[in-house]
């Protein structure tokens, strides 16, 4: 069989840089927790438990942390690259630990954004997850004057805005999706400011994934963790590709005998994927 593996596929940048730092703290001998899941990844989650880095607190970083007195001396809390609130980081801040900032600078730039129009008076409109941590953070630096919407329907169930709007997006949504309710947003308001906020990494999967139809894949195998939003709406982008798609977390759930009657897979990752568990996968598929 022949694989044709994406160029993008496994961490971004913004996740590798917050798993290295979390790394270097656990190699100085400090304990490391990170707030909420580090990477949404179970396996690369166990790997790095036996590094020494644990994760407290939950997935949207809303709970508190809970770390026994004689183990917050000489320990650090990480902020996760999907980043935090103004809020949770006065929170953190207050604890009796060190604090140490993974939050990826793409994301950075998105808070930067909204907290600077919505400090000028702008309504800010963020496409994206209303659950999910990130867009839960970026509302925070919104104040009162962030709007989240995932569609066209919760466009139209927006308030009537009487000043003006700025639109953002989730750095991990689908870039044709923001261009589209970008469209339908300014038609009801001619001056609304777009910023084009889907992360580099992000667009790169989804134009790797339309490399790998050209190049012959006949079906898509898409790997990462069942609950990583950004490898889910991966292995959605693929199936409106033409081709069956499989979803996957690890080598052990891959359907050979379906996959046999294919002579070319594409595979591709989502951001939080190891390239061991990449490597695994796309080995064993050649030696179909």
């Amino acid at each position: 069989m022949k694989v044709l593996r994406a160029k993008s596929a496994g961490f971004c940048w913004g996740v590798e840089r917050a798993i290295n730092l979390a790394r270097e703290e656990a190699k100085a001998g400090r304990k490391a927790y990170a707030d909420g899941p580090l990477i949404h990844n179970n396996q690369m989650m166990d790997a790095l438990r036996g590094e020494g880095i644990r994760e407290v607190g939950d997935y949207q970083s809303k709970s508190k942390i809970e770390v026994e007195e004689q183990d917050s001396e000489d320990s650090v809390v990480v902020v996760r690259a999907h980043g935090i609130s103004p809020e949770r980081r006065q929170y953190l801040k207050s604890l009796d630990m060190n604090f140490k900032d993974a939050t990826c600078p793409d994301v950075g730039i998105i808070a930067g954004k909204v907290r600077s129009h919505a400090q000028k008076g702008y309504e800010v409109v963020i496409f994206g997850d209303p659950n999910h941590p990130e867009v839960i953070g970026l509302l925070g630096y919104a104040g009162e004057r962030g709007h989240v919407v995932q569609s066209k329907e919760d466009l139209d169930a927006l308030p009537e805005f009487k000043g003006e709007v700025a639109m953002v997006s989730q750095s991990t949504m689908f870039s044709h999706e923001f261009k589209e309710l970008a469209g339908c947003l300014a038609k009801k308001y001619p001056d609304l400011m777009v910023f084009d906020t889907v992360c580099g990494a992000t667009k790169e999967r989804q134009s790797d994934l339309q490399w790998m139809v050209e190049e012959g894949a006949e079906v898509m195998v898409v790997i990462g963790g069942k609950h990583s939003a950004n490898t889910k709406k991966l292995a959605k982008l693929a199936a409106t590709k033409g081709c069956p798609t499989f979803h996957i977390e690890t080598v052990d759930e891959l359907d050979e005998e379906t996959l046999k009657n294919f002579e070319v897979v594409g595979v591709t990752a989502g951001a939080s994927t190891p390239d061991f568990i990449i490597d695994t996968v796309c080995e064993k598929l050649e030696s179909l």
